[in-house]
């Protein structure tokens, strides 16, 4: 059985696409996966099944959620092994977490072209900056320089994909959860 984390976009967030977590758990279960376990209120579900595709199990999630609940959740899906590997590749990995400077990881649904890539570079600024990873984007933000520009929505602009970001702390603690 294959490890995996996945990750909603857009649930539990401003009283919008509320999934309380048992019954999101269920709705896994109910899907063949084992050993389903959720993580905080914004929909990170780990879960183990036969070795598959991201995309296949996106898809697989996606539709059974819009059937059990009347709404899209975009889905995002990668493998424990991947998301070690995104860790082991922050480029931001000496920064601290101290509450002014923060990580954040986004996942992005497929690997944006080129020149998508290229565009959203130019916002790097002294206030926020990003780092764009095959499928993740690496997100790094002083709080005490301004107005943040890499929001969902500016990114999903640019690179023309979706994404759902998540703060590095939550990948480290999936990981440690789940990695073994």
């Amino acid at each position: 059985m294959a490890k995996y984390i996945a990750f909603h976009r857009a649930i539990n967030v401003s009283g919008t696409k509320l999934i309380k977590m048992v019954h999101l758990k269920q709705m896994f279960a109910d899907m063949g996966f084992k050993n389903v376990a959720t993580y905080i209120q914004s929909g990170n579900v780990y879960f183990e099944t036969a070795k598959s595709t991201n995309e296949a199990l996106s898809k697989k999630i996606e539709k059974h959620l819009h059937k059990e609940l009347g709404f899209e959740v975009e889905t995002m899906v990668r493998s424990i092994e991947e998301l070690q590997a995104i860790a082991d590749k922050d480029p931001y990995e000496k920064i601290e977490d101290d509450g002014n400077a923060v990580v954040y990881l986004g996942f992005l649904s497929a690997e944006p072209a080129k020149e998508k890539k290229e565009l959203l570079l130019t916002f790097n600024s002294d206030v926020d900056e990003c780092t764009i990873n095959g499928t993740e984007i690496y997100i790094l933000r002083y709080r005490d320089r301004g107005k943040a520009k890499f929001e969902n929505k500016l990114i999903e602009t640019k690179l023309k994909v979706v994404c759902t970001t998540r703060n590095r702390k939550t990948l480290y603690k999936l990981l440690e959860l789940y990695k073994n």
